[in-house]
């Protein structure tokens, strides 16, 4: 009965639906929530097992047994019909982990499913309101330190702020909902829960660093935003399509890590940078929490002589894993350190060169670039 029952249990694999985990999409599952009727990969099983087995009651595909009428409920349910029951009311603005996001969202995901059960009840959607207050600890911009600060999300206002003291009348910053991007870094920050949140001032990309003890009221910090941008979207472009909007909420950085960079005479020495790709933007900083960077290129498309080149030009210095980046203002000489992370970088350079220039890229390079002076670069993004 054990190897008739396993048997039974991978052929079910094979139904539609069942052959990637049903919370983060990952392929080949080898576990499943015997009491939910799901088949998960081990990450998410992990996740499962901290609800408690009275919500779910996980069981290995291969090592542990099964009765027969476990395995008749498996049948009877599998992903397709248990996405059906928990995520009937899933918002467009939501967003749905993968298997690379951090663990803060795909924990916090399985919980609203089949914990909170927050997509089968539309009022247990506290994020909806437009609104949003409480505290978050900040790390201060000419410190190490994080400091409590009290944050106000205001849809209506188009306004995130934030107060040095809980009593405060005036925030020390107001940040347009409309154009912050909001990204969990929790490795950079040292916390599970950390959130970068970014936006364009004063033709210059400002970061702020924050977190918060439980991992449910970032997510929900986090939803409250895209939730805003997405309800601000629908009123700018009333027929536009969800899948084109979400694309505008928030967005993961591409790549982030350590490279060596020298200065623009290529003679100077070589210095240890934090290079993050924010889409079409490249930073770097000294400090990977830095509130400014040092330094920011805006990515074109390679029609305007935009190049990931091997190596460095003849006849200049080269500190290994070496590669240039090409744009029309200047060559940047940059070095990995490692050939797999030389590799990854130019790999991710390339897609960049290769996408189309979109309206918004246009918007974001005149925001940033033309602040900044650099005038040729304007033009060759804008086509002039």
């Amino acid at each position: 009965m054990v190897e008739r029952n396993k048997k039974a249990l991978l052929d079910l694999l094979n139904k539609e639906g069942n052959n990637e985990c049903a919370d983060c999409g990952c392929g080949d599952p080898d576990w499943a929530s015997a009491n939910i009727g799901i088949f998960i990969c081990i990450d998410c099983a992990g996740i499962h097992r901290m609800l408690g087995a009275h919500i779910s009651k996980v069981k290995s595909l291969r090592l542990d047994s099964w009765t027969d009428d476990q395995v008749e409920f498996m049948a009877s349910t599998g992903n397709l019909a248990a996405k059906a029951k928990y995520e009937i009311h899933v918002p467009p603005f939501y967003h749905r982990p993968m298997a690379m996001d951090p663990q803060v969202l795909r924990e916090q995901w399985i919980r609203a499913k089949y914990e909170r059960m927050e997509f089968q009840y539309l009022e247990r959607q506290t994020y909806l309101s437009g609104y949003k207050e409480g505290f978050l600890w900040k790390r201060g911009k000419e410190n190490s330190t994080f400091q409590q600060r009290r944050f106000i999300l205001a849809e209506e206002d188009d306004i995130l702020k934030y107060y040095q003291k809980a009593d405060a009348k005036e925030p020390k910053a107001a940040i347009k909902i409309s154009e912050l991007n909001a990204n969990f870094t929790p490795e950079k920050i040292g916390n599970p829960n950390g959130l970068q949140i970014s936006w364009v001032k004063d033709g210059s990309t400002r970061n702020i660093y924050v977190y918060t003890e439980d991992g449910k009221d970032i997510v929900d910090w986090y939803t409250a935003v895209r939730a805003a941008k997405y309800n601000m979207l629908k009123v700018a472009y009333p027929g536009g399509n969800d899948a084109d909007l979400v694309t505008r909420l928030t967005r993961a950085f591409v790549k982030e890590g350590w490279l060596y960079k020298t200065g623009p005479r290529h003679n100077e020495p070589y210095k240890r940078r934090w290079f993050t790709l924010d889409d079409r933007r490249l930073m770097y900083f000294e400090d990977p929490l830095d509130a400014y960077p040092k330094g920011e290129i805006f990515l074109g498309h390679k029609s305007d002589g935009y190049k990931a080149l091997e190596g460095v030009p003849p006849g200049k210095q080269d500190v290994g894993n070496s590669f240039t980046i090409r744009t029309p203002g200047r060559d940047y000489l940059l070095g990995a350190e490692t050939e797999e992370e030389r590799l990854e970088w130019m790999d991710v350079l390339r897609k960049v060169f290769d996408r189309p220039i979109s309206p918004q890229d246009s918007t974001a390079a005149a925001n940033l670039v033309h602040k900044r002076g650099n005038a040729p670069v304007l033009n060759s993004i804008l086509g002039k």
